[in-house]
């Protein structure tokens, strides 16, 4: 008997449970639809919409309903600088590379008006990946130079999206830097931040290579085989270095929204010294967390946010690294504020290390470095030169490249080099002794670490010697006596 009640309680409550099964279904979908669809939801104001300039963003637009945004952009052929002592002739949305950002919400209705500058010498138009329509706007943008069209639509998906010009050949307007970034909020906002800024890589393909001086044409051949001269933030090399970088304070979120209009090149987003707290995937709604480096296609974007706990400079690059120490891309945000030796304290020591152990004082040579430090024959100043060449070849190429150019914002020039010039016996010493910390140089700025050279006298003396006589310098002939000289007074 009692097996059978057992058994008709528990008939009774599965069948209970059946019965209220679909209320409480109905319920839950219902709190589902209780947010209205984007395309219903309504809009009764009008507004101009806030466009900035990089690496600037506007306004949040969590406290304002949706409402008929009116967007005005023009597009602009114009030459800027692309390095020092290169230009570059950009096809912009508004003058800028990247162009404007737009900031939307969930639910706008866009009034798009595109102006296409009287003085271009091309027609262009504008997809925008927010865009739910033919072409993402292009084919309703088409304008020509001297004109305007406007054209309409509303977002409805929440996510950071690219906006590039899709004229044909397509990739050669994108390529001259005719892309942006539009973000559509969803209807509550984003989460506060402290700072938000604007980042956005691409590649350009000129026909001299890097650093070639002058007006550089683009190059249809390099850009098809996806050889790009130059990889940059924000259009140009040092963009986002110098008067350029970004700030934040010691203890602020920070939010960076990163597009990447390529046209070819994905980008390995990353920044020295941080790590990512949350990265919206792709610009879009799957949330990450504790990043070190994220990937963003061409024609993609991402949303980084991180805490600051250190002052310092904080180096932001495409990690594919090439990139950022020998094509441009590389950014600064410079933090402020108190240290804070429990997340970081820096060095704390510092001593010899020997690896052979304490009775070796000294480095092993090869058998050409042993012969080289043998009492020589005087060598002629040419033949000091063709040593040094050799010399410079093997242990200053990589930092200070082929021509004594430098890499910007990494090491500084010795072509041409006021610093080197200025004084022979403090460049000596920087050979035997290395270097640490600020010097300028051609009145640009370099903070980086040059590390002693392991060469002897003869060595040092012929690689300055050779450096001295090349790319006009001013033709010092350094001796080893003038080597040995500066060795004894350190």
């Amino acid at each position: 008997m009692k097996i059978l009640n057992s058994v008709k309680k528990t008939l009774y409550f599965s069948f209970i449970s059946i019965l209220l099964y679909p209320i409480s279904a109905c319920e839950f979908r219902a709190e589902e639809k209780e947010r209205k669809p984007a395309e219903e939801i309504k809009v009764t104001q009008t507004m101009e919409a806030e466009l900035t300039r990089p690496p600037l963003v506007p306004k949040p637009t969590a406290k304002r309903a949706a409402k008929k945004l009116v967007v005005e952009m023009e597009v602009i052929e114009k030459e800027m600088e692309m390095t020092d002592g290169v230009s570059y002739m950009y096809w912009t949305f508004d003058g800028t590379v990247p162009g404007s950002f737009i900031r939307t919400k969930v639910g706008d209705e866009v009034e798009f008006h595109l102006k296409n500058h009287p003085d271009s010498k091309l027609p262009h138009n504008i997809d925008l990946h927010a865009v739910n329509g033919p072409g993402g706007g292009a084919e309703s943008s088409f304008v020509a130079p001297g004109h305007e069209v406007v054209f309409n639509f509303k977002v409805l998906n929440p996510g950071l999206y690219v906006y590039h010009c899709a004229t044909a050949p397509v990739g050669m307007h994108v390529a001259n830097g005719m892309y942006g970034l539009i973000l559509v909020e969803p209807e509550e906002g984003l989460p506060p931040v402290d700072k938000e800024y604007y980042v956005m890589q691409g590649d350009f393909y000129t026909k001299g290579d890097f650093g070639e001086p002058g007006l550089q044409p683009f190059d249809m051949k390099k850009a098809i085989e996806e050889d790009a001269d130059y990889v940059v933030f924000n259009g140009r090399v040092g963009a986002l270095t110098g008067d350029g970088k970004l700030h934040a304070e010691v203890g602020e979120t920070v939010r960076l929204y990163v597009g990447n209009g390529g046209p070819n090149l994905v980008s390995s987003f990353h920044v020295i010294g941080e790590i990512f707290d949350k990265v919206y995937m792709e610009g879009g709604s799957l949330l990450n967390e504790n990043v070190q480096t994220t990937l963003i296609p061409s024609g993609g974007a991402a949303i980084v946010e991180f805490e600051v706990e250190v002052p310092g400079e904080y180096i932001l690059v495409d990690h594919s690294i090439f990139r950022a120490f020998n094509k441009g891309a590389l950014g600064v945000l410079e933090a402020t504020g108190p240290e804070n030796d429990l997340v970081f304290a820096g060095k704390t020591q510092e001593g010899i290390y020997l690896p052979e152990g304490g009775e070796v004082q000294s480095m092993p040579i090869s058998e050409e470095e042993i012969a080289a430090s043998q009492p020589p024959a005087n060598l002629s100043k040419q033949e000091k030169i063709e040593m040094g060449k050799n010399v410079y070849g093997r242990t200053c190429v990589a930092c200070h490249q082929t021509a004594g150019q430098g890499i910007p914002n990494a090491f500084p020039p010795l072509a041409s080099a006021d610093y080197l010039n200025e004084d022979v016996n403090r460049a000596i010493d920087i050979v035997l002794h290395g270097l640490t910390g600020e010097i300028e140089v051609n009145g640009e700025t370099y903070n980086s670490v040059m590390t002693a050279q392991n060469i002897t006298d003869r060595e040092a003396a012929a690689v300055l010697t050779y450096i001295y006589n090349n790319w006009g310098n001013n033709g010092t002939e350094v001796t080893e006596e003038m080597v040995k000289a500066q060795r004894r007074s350190n």
